[in-house]
């Protein structure tokens, strides 16, 4: 089983400019979902949404061709795909010929499948969608929906994950409600590079109390982990402590090396969100 410590993060590499898949660098899920009570098929359904900035290749005449990717990452897979791996990957493009953007098109979601479901059948197969140069201007910045809790003035004093900072209304009506934040940040567990995201959080049930939710938010501020990691422990945590009937929760981190991993988890199938990037990314 890939560890962390064992990915090319935090060690310096040389850019591979040859198509190779070999630099895909799977981490299986289950050891994160496990540590915060998930054992087995999880109780949320869901994909992780990376965008792709720096992506190119040659046509078969040597011409560079660009195009962004938007890419859906099934989150019932195995295993993510650690981050600075798949930015080699993709950099290995950039020498290689291909027939047209089809081909590379097939080529990344071929490889990705493979990675995110080793060591298991594939299941739900990965998303992807190139846009080439003439869509680029149709690609909207759009901020999270909701009502923001970062109006609240309250006191943050806890920088590592506080659970028990969140409090519900159990004996009161409950409510629906969408709520945002542009405050939550986590730390890579290998490098230590902070990783910064607006989150949104849509719920069903006893009303949360925002300036206590506020406050875990920030609370991950020292937190080391994985985007998609971060996303299913304050997913697990609003769950067991707050008891939604429904819960979806949703960030956006801004892109580090050409990537950005917008993790989405709901306990109800439903369509994703639009892969629609904020301000900040």
């Amino acid at each position: 089983m890939n560890q962390p410590e064992d990915s090319l993060l935090g060690k310096p590499t040389l850019f591979a400019d040859q198509y190779d898949a070999s630099l895909l660098f799977p981490i299986a899920r289950a050891v994160q979902r496990e540590a915060i009570g998930v054992h087995g098929a999880p109780l949320f359904f869901g994909a992780d949404l990376w965008t792709a900035f720096e992506l190119s290749w040659l046509n078969p005449r040597g011409k560079p061709q660009v195009a962004l990717a938007h890419i859906v990452v099934p989150c019932e897979s195995l295993n993510l795909v650690e981050s600075k791996s798949f930015k080699l990957y993709l950099g290995s493009f950039s020498n290689s010929r291909f027939v047209d953007a089809d081909t590379v098109r097939e080529r990344i979601r071929s490889d990705l499948n493979e990675a995110v479901w080793r060591g298991g059948p594939v299941q739900s197969s990965v998303g992807v969608r190139l846009l080439p140069p003439a869509m680029f201007d149709r690609e909207p910045v759009h901020e999270l929906d909701g009502l923001n809790l970062d109006r609240l003035d309250v006191e943050c004093s806890r920088y590592t994950p506080a659970p028990e900072l969140l409090v519900a209304a159990f004996d009161e009506q409950p409510v629906t409600e969408v709520l945002t934040s542009n405050l939550l940040k986590s730390n890579c567990p290998v490098t230590g590079q902070p990783d910064w995201a607006g989150v949104q959080i849509s719920y069903s049930g006893p009303q949360i109390e925002q300036g206590g939710l506020l406050q875990y938010l920030v609370s991950f501020r020292n937190h080391s982990g994985f985007h998609e990691h971060c996303v299913e422990r304050i997913f697990m945590d609003l769950w067991t402590r707050c008891q939604p009937t429904q819960l979806a929760v949703y960030a956006r981190y801004t892109r580090r090396g050409g990537l950005d991993i917008n993790p989405f988890r709901t306990t109800y199938p439903q369509a994703l969100p639009p892969n629609i990037r904020t301000a900040r990314q």
